[in-house]
């Protein structure tokens, strides 16, 4: 069973090589990807399923026990996220079928796709520090060739400040990394927690956590999200749809992780600069999306909310507030893949991305109309859909921990995102028709599909919360306590 733990990185990771020998053959391509993302979704609901019967999963590469060798560690948190993001990849694939386009196709989209995938669940499901470096270069260097797909000016003007800002954090990670092993002799994470908590991490450990914090900050978007609202508008809807829905959860996750079982000890300092960045993240998003009329940066200031709003549940620091934020993280992913399908639709469908150039497309495409609704209502946090959960368990934490100003800030920035999407309902969708029968363009079941398959998700994710509750628990209980993660990797290891 444990063997089966480095399948979700390794399977898309050998598939995407072999994809590159097929090229020309864009029909086995999809077949080949379709299936494997499909098979590598399933292996991971198993390895989940598993984990709340027996508890954490991990593996130890080469048979050197940790904290000397690299090993992979699967509990709730990162399963969760994990099945997540194969389940989004799957939807988006079909997506991709119908609009990604043979000439795009022909450009190593799909190894490209699949060796992104193979950075971002590395990144969920390694134990080992360095390890996670090198995933999240995996997973970034393949989406740098993902955001020039077409090389049209924007993508290339966008990709600099992309590659830019990610090549200066990731610098910075890795100096970061070299002070903490000099500090700890170590770079296993559970071992990382064990020497920390020995050390009452002193005023060192304090500064290299911030220097984490930042890079973290960096690449989740949080506070210095200048590049994101660029660089997730430019590529094809298919692939800003994986990247609005995945690559800030990355670094969303490695907050949460180093923040409850590395750098736990001191909260009045370390959570309370992670506060104050998701109050300013939150302003800033909201403001952004209201204030522009294109499509693609409304739908991209949301995602920075998202960022904000989840890691005040971080920045809170209890059960409830934590619980609320994996809640809601997993209903962003699917939520914000759903956003930008839609998005992409419409603007494939109306020949524009600009509001202004707009109005009752409703009466044209009602199925989309009404997803858009959908997601609007969702994303806002309305009952009985997959938003309102989240929200409700980060508020009541807010309330325990007597957090009101990051209350107050995260309901505010709910009726922002609730006021952007629907002005873009209400100017698109509504009003006076402006195509007349004869220029409808036919809208395509290969894409409006994909989106019907993302709602329903989100309303399964509201109706059903009780069905994943215990899964959740399991996560907050794992993050709270970092010596049930500390126990499963380091009782064979002799630390």
């Amino acid at each position: 069973m444990n063997n089966l733990l480095v399948l979700p990185m390794v399977l898309p990771l050998l598939v995407g090589i072999l994809l590159i020998f097929l090229r020309p053959f864009v029909k086995w391509q999809r077949v080949i990807s379709f299936a494997t993302l499909l098979l590598t979704f399933g292996l991971s609901i198993y390895l989940l399923l598993h984990v709340q019967q027996e508890g954490i999963i991990t593996l130890d590469f080469g048979g050197w026990s940790p904290p000397f060798g690299i090993s992979f560690v699967g509990d709730s948190f990162s399963l969760l996220l994990t099945a997540t993001t194969y389940f989004i990849a799957t939807i988006c694939s079909l997506y991709s079928f119908s609009t990604m386009g043979k000439d795009k196709e022909n450009m190593f989209v799909y190894p490209l796709v699949h060796l992104l995938l193979a950075g971002v669940s590395g990144s969920f499901l390694t134990g080992d520090l360095f390890n996670l470096y090198v995933c999240f270069e995996v997973m970034l260097l393949a989406s740098y060739a993902l955001i020039v797909l077409g090389g049209e000016r924007v993508q290339l003007r966008e990709a600099i400040k992309y590659v830019l800002v990610n090549v200066l954090s990731s610098f910075i990670f890795l100096i970061a990394i070299a002070y903490l092993y000099g500090v700890t002799g170590t770079l296993n994470l559970a071992h990382l927690s064990v020497r920390i908590a020995e050390a009452g991490q002193p005023p060192i450990l304090t500064t290299i956590a911030i220097v984490f914090l930042l890079v973290f900050s960096l690449k989740a978007g949080l506070l210095l999200y200048f590049w994101l609202p660029g660089a997730y508008g430019a590529p094809p809807m298919a692939i800003a749809a994986l990247f609005g829905a995945l690559l800030t959860k990355v670094g969303i996750y490695a907050l949460f992780r180093f923040f409850t079982m590395l750098f736990y000890h001191e909260p009045e300092l370390t959570h309370t600069i992670i506060a104050v960045m998701a109050i300013v993240t939150m302003v800033g998003g909201s403001i952004g999306a209201v204030a522009y009329n294109d499509l693609r940066k409304i739908v991209s200031y949301n995602v920075v909310i998202a960022v904000g709003f989840i890691l005040s549940g971080l920045a809170i620091f209890n059960e409830a507030a934590i619980e609320g934020s994996i809640y809601y993280l997993v209903h962003d992913m699917i939520v914000k893949a759903f956003l930008f399908l839609l998005v992409g639709v419409t603007i494939y469908l109306s020949g524009t991305q600009r509001l202004e150039r707009m109005s009752g497309m409703i009466r044209n495409y009602p199925l989309l109309g009404w997803l858009f609704f959908l997601a609007t209502i969702s994303l806002a946090g309305i009952p009985p859909l997959s938003g309102f959960v989240g929200k409700v368990f980060v508020a009541q934490g807010a309330i325990d921990g007597q957090a009101f100003v990051l209350l107050a800030v995260t309901l505010i920035s709910s009726i922002f995102v609730l006021y952007s999407l629907l002005r873009i309902f209400r100017t698109v969708f509504w009003g006076e028709t402006i195509i007349g029968t004869d220029e409808m363009v036919p809208l395509k079941t290969g894409m409006i599909l994909p989106c019907a398959l993302l709602g329903a998700a989100t309303l399964a994710l509201g109706l059903g919360a009780e069905s994943i509750s215990g899964i959740v628990q399991d996560a907050v209980n794992t993050l709270l306590n970092p010596q049930i993660y500390i126990d499963a990797v380091l009782n064979r290891g002799g630390a």
